[in-house]
C-alpha cells in the first residue's frame, strides 16, 4: 500500500454521502446500470439500490470502470419495499419522469436526504413508483427528442445534486458511520485479505493510520470460535 494510494482512498472516503443515492426500477440493459453504478463513484454516493428486472442484476466492467468496487448494490425483492426502506431511512424519493407533474431538476434541494428513482429505458418509471415518489423531475430539452437515455438522465440529475452539496459543504468532512467507513477502508485497503475474512467467517483486524493490519494477519480464527 503507497502513500499516495492510502491517501487517496482515505480522501474519497471522507467524501462518500451516505444520503444521497438512486433506486433502479427493472433496467433490462446492463451497460445503463453500469453508467449510472459509474456516474455514482463519481459524485461519491456509497450505495445504490435496485429492484432486479427479469434479467437480475449484471455490472459490465467496460461501461463501469470498476465502479462497482467502490459502490455497494442493494437488491430488493420489490418496489415497494424497496421504497419503505429508503423512507424509513429519511430519503425523499425523486423519481425522473417526463409528465405534466414534473418539475425542473434543478428546483429540488437535494442537499437533504435523497434518492433519485429511475426506470426503464422504454417506458420510464412506472405507475407505482410515481406513486410511491414525493416528486417528479425532469430535465428541460429543446430538440425534438423528448426523452433522454436512462443513464446520462441519471448523471445530469446527479451532478446537480453534488453541484448542491459542494456548495453546502457537505463534501467537507466525512458523513459515513464510523463502523462502515472502517469496514470499507479495510476492504478497499486490502480486497484479498477481506475476501479470505469473509469466506471464514472472521472479523476484520483493526489498520493502523498508514493502512496496514495491526498485529497478526488473520488465519482461520472463526468469530464462532
Amino acid at each position: 500500500m503507497t502513500e499516495r494510494r492510502r491517501g487517496l482512498i482515505d480522501s474519497v472516503l471522507a467524501k462518500r454521502q451516505p444520503d444521497l443515492t438512486i433506486l433502479a426500477e427493472r433496467l433490462h440493459k446492463p451497460r445503463n446500470f453500469s453508467a449510472i453504478v459509474r456516474t455514482c463513484d463519481a459524485v461519491g454516493i456509497s450505495e445504490v439500490h435496485a429492484v432486479p428486472g427479469e434479467a437480475g442484476l449484471e455490472v459490465h466492467w467496460r461501461t463501469s470502470q470498476g465502479a462497482e468496487k467502490w459502490v455497494g448494490v442493494r437488491p430488493h425483492e420489490s418496489l415497494a419495499a424497496a421504497c419503505g426502506y429508503l423512507r424509513d431511512r429519511g430519503f425523499q424519493l425523486v423519481a425522473a419522469h417526463l409528465s405534466e407533474a414534473a418539475e425542473d431538476y434543478r428546483q429540488v434541494d437535494y442537499t437533504v436526504p435523497t434518492a433519485l428513482l429511475v426506470g426503464t429505458e422504454l417506458f420510464g418509471v412506472s405507475t407505482e413508483a410515481l406513486g410511491l415518489s414525493d416528486r417528479q423531475v425532469m430535465v428541460p430539452m429543446k430538440g425534438m427528442t423528448r426523452s433522454l437515455n436512462v443513464s446520462v438522465a441519471c448523471a445530469i440529475v446527479l451532478y446537480e445534486a453534488m453541484r448542491q452539496r459542494d456548495a453546502a459543504g457537505l463534501y467537507g468532512g466525512s458523513k459515513l458511520d464510523p463502523a462502515v467507513q472502517a469496514r470499507l477502508r479495510f476492504e478497499w485497503m486490502h480486497p484479498a485479505l477481506a475476501r479470505y475474512c469473509r469466506s471464514r467467517g472472521i472479523d476484520y483486524p483493526a489498520l493502523n493510520e498508514e493502512g496496514d493490519v495491526i498485529g497478526s494477519v488473520p488465519r482461520g480464527r472463526s468469530r464462532k470460535a
